[in-house]
């Protein structure tokens, strides 16, 4: 429950119980892609707070990189992590790292929040010469929501560095680990009402040289990519009729897609993955596109992209 209260100058904002912070906004602030209509947005610190603002009807928002939200907003709460979800431990756990283990250069971290961000996530490994993550460099996801979709590139991917998670649902709190998820490229098996809120990362000991020579190497290869606003790839790379994986920017160049325009939003001409916010795109415009990628692309296409609703 909420109570409504106005203040002079802002929007209505609400007051939880708990102590969670509530107003209504336009989501499109927090995505990369910047389109979006108003939904009432809570912003949760605590377990308490979280378990109120899955009392009615929610979504669960992240970094937003990938994500596409309608233009008419949101009817559900859209919850953010912050608070203990957003701390950051990467101290070695001794019951789960070391030779004792049969691992000598493996190690399991405390606990990290699921709305850490990843890019700064990242950074702070390599500083410490700890590997397994660096080829999701570039990403600008939350820890919880990389996880969420197994977030990655052609270089690694989130679920190469997890060792176990904690996952909040209207049921309950339960930790799992990988080997307890039907995980697979781009998906992690958790069902969609579930919230990842921190994660044990499982590492290798390696140097902060040789872990940025690897960060190095992914992000030259990512170059190419557009610097407008975007959500990222738009479609996972299709398994073929042979049973091999083709890349999909390469199938929508092929189909003459590259620079496509509905109002302003465009298939960028860097990479045809990607679809691009050239000032004031509207969500209905990224829509027009990809149902235009469907239509023109010989195989069936699936998204990358979250759409809201």
């Amino acid at each position: 429950m909420s109570v409504p209260v106005t203040r002079a100058g802002t929007q209505p904002v609400s007051v939880s119980v708990t102590g969670a912070g509530v107003r209504r906004e336009a989501i499109g602030r927090y995505t990369t892609l910047g389109v979006g209509g108003e939904a009432e947005v809570w912003t949760v610190t605590d377990h308490a707070q979280l378990a109120e603002a899955m009392s009615a009807p929610y979504r669960i928002l992240g970094g937003g990189s990938n994500l596409v939200v309608a233009d008419e907003g949101l009817t559900e709460r859209v919850i953010r992590l912050a608070g203990q979800f957003a701390s950051t431990d990467l101290t070695p756990d001794p019951e789960r790292s070391g030779p004792e283990h049969g691992d000598p250069d493996g190690l399991v971290t405390g606990w990290v929040g699921g709305g850490v961000p990843l890019p700064g996530l990242l950074r702070k490994l390599q500083r410490l010469g700890y590997s397994n993550l660096e080829g999701t460099v570039g990403i600008p996801a939350q820890l919880g929501g990389a996880i969420w979709m197994n977030a990655g590139t052609r270089f690694g991917e989130t679920f190469d560095g997890l060792h176990s998670l904690e996952i909040v649902s209207p049921e309950g709190t339960r930790v799992v680990t990988p080997d307890d998820l039907n995980w697979s490229y781009r998906d992690s098996g958790i069902p969609r009402n579930h919230i990842v809120t921190r994660a044990r990362l499982r590492l290798r000991r390696s140097t902060p040289d040789a872990v940025q020579e690897r960060m190095d190497a992914a992000d030259t290869a990512r170059k190419g990519q557009p610097k407008n606003r975007t959500p990222g790839c738009a479609f996972k790379n299709p398994t073929l009729p042979d049973g091999a994986r083709a890349p999909a920017g390469r199938l929508i160049d092929e189909a003459g897609l590259k620079g496509s325009r509905a109002g302003n939003a465009m298939i960028a001409p860097e990479h045809a993955n990607f679809i691009v916010n050239l000032g004031g795109a509207t969500a209905a415009d990224v829509h027009a596109l990809l149902n235009l990628i469907r239509e023109r692309v010989g195989v069936p296409m699936e998204l990358e992209y979250e759409l809201w609703p």
